[in-house]
């Protein structure tokens, strides 16, 4: 199984950094053969929120095939201007299995017409802009993730690590999640 989480300059540090940590500690716990990675648009170094440089595993002409795609949050409205971004994730999106948002990812997913119709959520700062820009979408508040079908919308931040335990209940077992929680020593808000 291919978990892939986008990247891209201003991300949320903890928006791709928890559920990677999340899915790669469930992988070494149950000894899966899930293959965790992050990327990117292109091949070089991103930089998230507060200057943390990340190097991407792939680009958008050399990631695999993906099973679950994360779009993360941070500063995305340079992404939403981006019409190569954009088409990608709309082509790839229908592609995978499961597709997830972290935070502000959400208008991501939304601009490429993913979540149409959708219950999806974000951080509470960005609601009522969530709201304004795609009011098609049914956007939910004052709880951690909705899931509606194979489209899974986290709120802000820490959020996406509940959510990414979450996830794992759902592809693995409670068990493995639980276990996950644990090792990370991680309070899990198991119920959204």
């Amino acid at each position: 199984m291919n978990i892939g989480i986008y990247i891209y300059d201003d991300a949320e540090v903890l928006d791709f950094s928890g559920p990677f940590e999340v899915f790669s500690t469930a992988k070494r716990l149950a000894n899966t053969d899930w293959n965790v990675f992050l990327f990117a648009e292109k091949a070089q170094l991103v930089k998230a929120r507060g200057g943390f440089e990340v190097k991407p595993n792939f680009s958008f002409e050399t990631v695999p095939s993906i099973d679950l795609l994360i779009i993360v949050g941070g500063v995305h409205t340079e992404e939403l201007k981006k019409p190569i971004v954009i088409e990608w994730i709309k082509q790839h999106a229908t592609k995978s299995k499961m597709v997830a948002s972290v935070c502000t990812g959400a208008f991501l997913l939304a601009k490429a017409g993913i979540t149409d119709d959708h219950s999806v959520t974000t951080h509470w700062q960005d609601i009522a802009d969530l709201r304004r820009d795609f009011p098609k979408l049914d956007v939910q508040e004052n709880i951690r993730w909705v899931q509606q079908g194979n489209k899974i919308a986290s709120a802000g931040i820490s959020a996406g690590i509940d959510m990414s335990l979450f996830l794992v209940s759902e592809i693995a077992s409670m068990d493995l999640a639980l276990k996950t929680a644990r090792q990370m020593e991680y309070d899990w808000q198991k119920t959204a």
